[in-house]
């Protein structure tokens, strides 16, 4: 066996999960090895061409104030971006761009190339020493140590592609499966299973009928996802929709049988909250149409992707159902749309740091962990990153709580819950969302971006700024307003005029106004505070929430101090349930195989009731 040189870190995989591991570990001082099929595929986008989305918006920013890279890689590459959600409280407003796929990964890969050595191969076995990872082995037996490794496989592991009865052994088209890697780690004493997403067909921009679709647009003041991106140019390009018809319904559903998902053919358990077209036909019966949105993969790009209608039916059925609608008549595929299902290790068997419990040195991130979507990969790859490197370091890990983002919520979910399906992040998944806002990432996470390093000083100085600016601008909102500087906009705006001078943060707690309704004259206006015009939008929008949701917000930060009283409370990992009196038998077999760190995790795996919590409460409280 051939052996290489020692790193700090070792990475397997070049996609959303390794790229951000890879960076996050160099820029804390770490010498990173990032072992990939394909040393082209870095950064690749291989479903939609978009980032961001309803929670997905929100990960975004905490992973750009923790010093991850997607959110300057998506303001480098965008074509669109827009706020979802606007019609419901700013909660859960959510920031989405469409990207040049292109752009992206040659953003990333340069990035890449400048801090990270890149080795092509295929790692199939590694290498363990007293129960602590010390290295990997590749396929043609070259072997490399670390002191660190991160799997982030993807769909790669055993994957298997299914286009109606035809299966290609693949990690996603035209790229080799990884075999190997389960098998070892299933031998070192780790569960595994299998799950399936999909994707949909790309579409010859040239055979559409385009004055048949519905242009829809970005927003006219676009909001950047990265408060590190200096010069922000979107080139504000339309998508269009369509719409599937009682037609082509008819079709998918005298196909279906033909559908692996269907048949049987495929083992795995697909994503619930990102169905496929069979899917929405199957259980939506009483909708003859579903909206379809058509997306430019780069710019001035001739293939499109059809957003809406991920299939695994054959080609020629998915070609027959497009055709039935008007804008896609004489429509052509450049590759048909297909399923994939793969392995993935129920994430209960990792640590809050995402490090494994059964393998000290050995994290897993990305859809290995049971999760779909580029934006829940980057955060566990960025995550496990900054644990490795903290674990080389002998320094503690970064932990983040279900109250600090939504990065955290995810892990907590992912660690004490059932992965019965593809794991997708959603506000509705948040209990904290009020305080969870994608307008102040920075207010929540620049502590935890201060102790362990993971932004430069000019960034650090740059996020600061615009905190400051922030403050001015809210503080500056006990202003007070006289009747005749607002009385006008309040009638138009159907709410009763004010009688004598008012704080302009008491006019914004009126339902029908927003900062746009104030003079600019009445408070501190962030571009009188030196911010810049990208920043602008979105301090408006923090400023506001804050005023708006005060009550709330301080009713969550009661609720917050309540839970911690007994959330960090540490559970011995050698606990044997079985001697705790009062547990019922499912508990005692739910938390010895997760093996819970805190009570508060131990709360919330699946199966465990109210009573259970309390007389762990009682068991581990005694103790201290």
């Amino acid at each position: 066996m051939k052996q290489g040189k020692k790193y700090d870190l070792i990475v397997c995989g070049g996609g959303h999960a390794g790229v951000e591991a890879s960076l996050i570990a160099a820029k804390l001082g770490c010498s990173v090895l990032m072992i990939t099929l394909d040393k082209q595929a870095i950064g690749r986008m291989s479903c939609n061409p978009a980032i961001g989305g309803l929670a997905k918006g929100q990960i975004v920013k905490e992973i750009d104030v923790l010093g991850g890279i997607m959110g300057l890689a998506t303001d480098a590459s965008g074509l669109q971006f827009k706020i979802l959600n606007r019609t419901k409280g700013k909660s859960v407003w959510s920031p989405r761009a469409q990207v040049d796929k292109r752009e992206y990964e040659k953003f990333v890969s340069s990035r890449i190339n400048k801090n990270v050595t890149v080795f092509e191969g295929e790692v199939v076995d590694l290498k363990i020493k007293s129960g602590r990872v010390v290295g990997v082995v590749l396929r043609d037996k070259i072997s490399f140590e670390s002191s660190c490794v991160v799997l982030t496989c993807g769909t790669f592991l055993g994957g298997l592609i299914h286009i109606g009865q035809k299966k290609i052994r693949a990690g996603r088209m035209g790229e080799g499966s990884a075999e190997g890697i389960t098998e070892s780690l299933v031998s070192f004493g780790f569960k595994t299973s299998r799950l399936k997403t999909g994707t949909p067909p790309r579409l010859d921009k040239k055979t559409i009928d385009w004055e048949k679709t519905t242009a829809v647009s970005g927003d006219k003041r676009p909001i950047p996802f990265s408060y590190r991106t200096k010069h922000f140019v979107t080139r504000a390009l339309p998508c269009h929709s369509v719409q599937t018809n009682t037609a082509s319904k008819n079709i998918i559903e005298k196909n279906m049988f033909e559908s692996p998902m269907y048949s049987g053919d495929v083992g795995g358990v697909g994503p619930r909250y990102c169905p496929s077209i069979e899917d929405k036909i199957s259980r939506f019966p009483h909708h003859n149409s579903h909206t379809l949105f058509l997306e430019p993969e780069w710019c001035l790009s001739d293939q499109i992707y059809v957003n809406g209608f991920s299939t695994s039916l054959p080609e020629n059925i998915q070609l027959e159902a497009l055709r039935t609608i008007p804008a896609l008549k004489h429509v052509r595929l450049f590759r048909a749309g297909y399923a994939i299902e793969y392995d993935f290790f129920p994430p209960a068997q990792l640590k809050a740091s995402l490090e494994t419990k059964q393998v000290e040195g050995l994290f897993f991130a990305g859809q290995i962990n049971g999760t779909s979507g580029y934006e829940e990969a980057a955060a566990q790859g960025l995550l496990a990153g900054i644990n490795a490197a903290a674990k080389t370091m002998n320094k503690k890990p970064l932990i983040l709580g279900r109250n600090d983002a939504y990065i955290g919520v995810m892990v907590d979910d992912l660690i004490t819950k059932d992965t019965a399906e593809p794991y997708r992040m959603f506000t509705s998944r948040a209990e904290y969302r009020i305080v969870l806002r994608f307008s102040n990432a920075p207010s929540r996470l620049l502590s935890f971006s201060k102790k362990f390093g993971l932004l430069s000083k000019k960034d650090l100085k740059a996020v600061e700024q615009r905190e400051a600016i922030l403050s001015k601008t809210v503080e500056s909102l006990g202003n007070r307003l006289a009747p005749g500087a607002i009385n006008k906009t309040l009638v138009e705006a159907g709410e009763t005029p004010i009688k004598t001078t008012t704080s302009v943060a008491a006019i914004l707690r009126r339902p029908k106004i927003n900062i746009k309704n104030i003079p600019t004259s009445a408070y501190q206006h962030p571009a009188a505070c030196g911010s810049t015009a990208q920043q602008e939008e979105e301090i408006l929008i923090e400023a506001e929430s804050t005023i708006k949701y005060e009550g709330y917000i301080k009713r969550q930060e009661n609720q917050i101090k309540h839970m911690k009283k007994h959330e960090a409370q540490k559970i011995p990992p050698e606990t044997n349930y079985k001697k705790i009196l009062g547990l019922s038998s499912e508990a005692q077999e739910k938390l010895a195989f997760v093996k819970p760190e805190t009570l508060g995790q131990a709360s919330r795996v699946s199966g465990i009731t109210p009573a259970d919590a309390s007389i762990l409460a009682v068991v581990f409280t005694k103790k201290t």
